[in-house]
């Protein structure tokens, strides 16, 4: 990427009288004098951004009097140094890259940083603030669809990014295994019983939130150690910037050994997780003595590790229903309630007890107003903190009257699976949040943001959704999307790239959720990325517009010229291109499985030649998108090793997890990625297999067994997640 090179400014210190250092003394803000140490975390953002440059920015921390605590900034430049006052550090680096991204001289992304710094700052004044205190981030799944092989280079890379896009509610959930070893052994289980009880590493999301045991396992020792070392960096540097990082807490769940040893406590077997084929859990009743034992020796254990928090995330039942009565459903539900949060309160008083608010929306059945009141009932509302961050589908506030008077943040979750359509709703976020700070009945909502199962993708959402609680809807989507492209791509972006922008605003980024994802009760990005079946003829099409999307695609190919190959605009320009044509497989699949059923064999040859072309076309385009690959996701886990037997282990949980995933529901395919390597190495090879299979049946006037072919097809993934092949 184009970068200028910085020019380094020397500013040596005045040698004047000790007279006019005194009169300097007493005439200087005391708040920048006295706030300077407390700025070198943001300060050392700004230095890893733009280098030198940042010697030329003036922070400075001013106290907020204001009873909401919410944050505020101010940005003036003049005479080439820019002063920035703030709330906080986060405060600090949000207004930092909100005036580098005004000016077009950076943009920051998963995909790269494009900076290209004037030789001088123009003159610039901007001041905003937000109503909401907290903007929060990262989902707990995310944990497992892309940061298993994180080391601290990354992790540092990902706090900066949340720093400049004003994050201070961060899930922080690595490391907490050392914390479960340790607190299991002390109630006698062993090693060997731990390892049969702890998942592969990409599954531990699902096991800490009580849905699977075991899954692809065993979790090595030297995992645990590592992410142990990196929580320690992780929360460090998060602290230092004045996030309020949200850490684990004991919710309930118990090895199954643990049951076994303590046959006198209530602990229920439950339900096999979404459709079955998973290990069992169990969970400790909440008023067995044990449990609050358990939750506050977690959080001991914890504090002397990590330190102490002030956010616990626990939560009881996500995507379980609890093991309540009839009878007594609505007291057991307040019993349950009621002992999380002593549990957490008597473990570190005056700490938030934080859950996600996703359990209400994915079983409203079980979750009606009076459970979720019951549930609710017996915590203070001012030391709890729900997370209802599936508004893009469930809505689920407004349903549950704001949670009945406790604290709650609003958001998306937007990624699921760390699957990468192109997609999002500027337009839909936008007006959310107008409507939401203009009702009443918003009862106290303290927070916004995203909570992502996945990144390295649509990164304009994201932009956009952190820009929302400053600008607060203000600002329409196209003025901010004249910055935002200036920012990415250059300061003169021509009428023809901006008129392509709007287009892709109406065609990709004008849907809110991917319907797709769950057609049919199959998981996968596109038809393409599900495990083939006949009823794709049924299936109504994707969503968005596929048209508009073709002319923008073609104005971007043809504005390309003025473009480096190795800049964003390009990046930009690929993912385009990767959904339109992987859209468009979706189409000819149809088509082909159609004509084969019509047994028109001319036809349905032509028609599986030109998606076998199409794809191994996709596969071979995203070599120009190093994060779309199945190798470098491969690569990293098989790095995370330090033996070939460990290496080993992890390839095999990164093959699976974004395949098979496990069960006997419909979580296969449900993380597909659209990666270089996929395309020829895994989706391709499924569907030759079953167009094969078909051209077969009708060649030989025979009937298509269609559900033998899918068990040939199954049976073949089961070998690729076992095979060493890298692709």
């Amino acid at each position: 990427m184009r970068r200028e090179s910085l020019e380094i400014r020397n500013y040596k210190p005045l040698r004047s009288s000790i007279a006019f250092f005194a009169i300097l003394f007493f005439l200087a803000p005391n708040a920048y004098c006295k706030n300077e140490e407390n700025t070198k975390s943001s300060m050392a953002v700004l230095a890893r951004l733009i280098g030198n440059r940042a010697d030329e920015f003036e922070l400075s921390i001013i106290e907020n009097k204001d009873q909401t605590n919410s944050d505020w900034f101010e940005v003036e430049a003049t005479g080439n140094r820019v002063k920035i006052q703030a709330t906080s550090n986060t405060a600090i680096c949000y207004a930092a890259y909100t005036f580098l991204r005004d000016i077009g001289a950076v943009l920051v992304s998963w995909e790269g940083n494009r900076i290209d710094l004037p030789k001088a700052w123009p003159k610039y004044s901007k001041k905003q603030s937000t109503p909401f205190k907290y903007r929060e981030y990262l989902n707990a799944c995310t944990f497992g669809y892309t940061t298993p092989w994180w080391d601290w280079e990354r992790w540092e890379q990902e706090i900066d990014w949340m720093a400049l896009h004003g994050v201070n509610l961060p899930t922080a959930m690595e490391g907490q295994e050392a914390v479960w070893q340790q607190l299991w052994k002390e109630y006698g289980l062993t090693d060997s019983q731990l390892q049969a009880h702890f998942t592969g590493p990409a599954f531990l999301p699902w096991q800490r939130m009580g849905n699977i045991n075991s899954l692809e396992g065993p979790l090595p020792q030297e995992w645990i150690n590592k992410k142990e070392n990196v929580q320690k960096k992780i929360l460090q540097r998060m602290r230092a910037l004045g996030m309020h990082p949200v850490v684990p807490a004991f919710s309930g769940y118990v090895p199954k050994a643990f049951a076994e040893k303590h046959p006198g406590s209530k602990i229920s077997e439950l339900k096999s997780w979404s459709g079955g084929g998973f290990e069992s859990t169990y969970l400790l009743d909440a008023n067995d003595p044990l449990f609050k034992e358990i939750g506050k020796r977690f959080i001991e254990i914890y504090t002397k590790l990590y330190g102490q928090a002030d956010f616990y995330l626990a939560d009881a039942f996500n995507e379980i229903t609890p093991p309540v009565s009839k009878e007594h459903k609505y007291e057991e539900l307040s019993d349950y309630g009621k002992t999380i949060f002593e549990t957490i309160n008597e473990a570190s008083p005056d700490a938030t007890w934080v859950m996600q608010g996703w359990l209400f929306g994915d079983n409203k059945e079980f979750w009606t107003k009076e459970a979720t009141k019951a549930f609710l009932s017996k915590v203070p509302n001012d030391r709890m903190m729900i997370q209802d961050y599936a508004n893009d589908r469930h809505k689920v506030w407004e349903k549950q009257e704001a949670f009945y008077g406790k604290q709650w943040t609003y958001g998306y979750v937007h990624n699921y699976g760390g699957s990468n359509p192109v997609y999002g709703d500027l337009n839909f976020y936008k007006n959310e949040l107008t409507h939401l700070l203009g009702n009443s009945n918003k009862g106290n909502v303290v927070g916004y943001g995203v909570m992502p199962e996945g990144l390295n993708n649509n990164s304009i959402v994201y932009e956009y959704i952190y820009d929302l609680p400053w600008s607060q809807g203000k600002e329409s989507v196209n003025d901010w999307l004249n910055k935002y492209l200036s920012a990415r791509y250059g300061k003169n972006i021509s009428t023809p790239v901006f008129q392509a922008w709007k287009l892709l605003i109406e065609s990709v980024y004008s849907t809110k959720y991917w319907e797709t994802r769950w057609w049919d009760d199959r998981a996968g990005a596109y038809l393409f990325f599900k495990r083939p079946t006949l009823k794709i003829t049924e299936f109504k099409g994707n969503p968005g517009d596929k048209q508009k999307l073709k002319q923008a695609l073609d104005i971007l190919k043809r504005e390309s010229k003025s473009f480096n190959k190795n800049s964003l605009y390009f990046y930009d320009l690929l993912d385009m291109s990767r959904h339109y044509y992987s859209l468009c497989i979706d189409d000819l699949l149809i088509e082909c499985v159609t004509a084969y059923e019509l047994k028109d064999i001319k036809k349905a040859d032509e028609l599986f030649k030109k998606i076998e072309k199409q794809a191994l076309d996709i596969d071979n385009m995203l070599s120009g998108q190093p994060l779309n690959s199945l190798n470098n996701w491969l690569k990293s886990a098989s790095d995370y090793g330090s033996s070939p037997e460990v290496s080993k282990l992890y390839v095999k949980n990164a093959k699976t997890l974004i395949t098979l995933w496990g069960g006997e529901g419909h979580l296969n395919d449900y993380a597909s990625r659209s990666w270089r390597g996929m395309y020829k190495g895994f989706y391709w090879p499924r569907w030759k297999m079953f167009l094969q299979a078909q051209r077969e049946s009708v060649v030989n006037n025979t009937s298509f067994d269609e559900l033998k072919v899918r068990e040939s097809i199954k049976q073949w993934e089961i070998k690729w997640c076992q095979s060493k092949e890298m692709y």
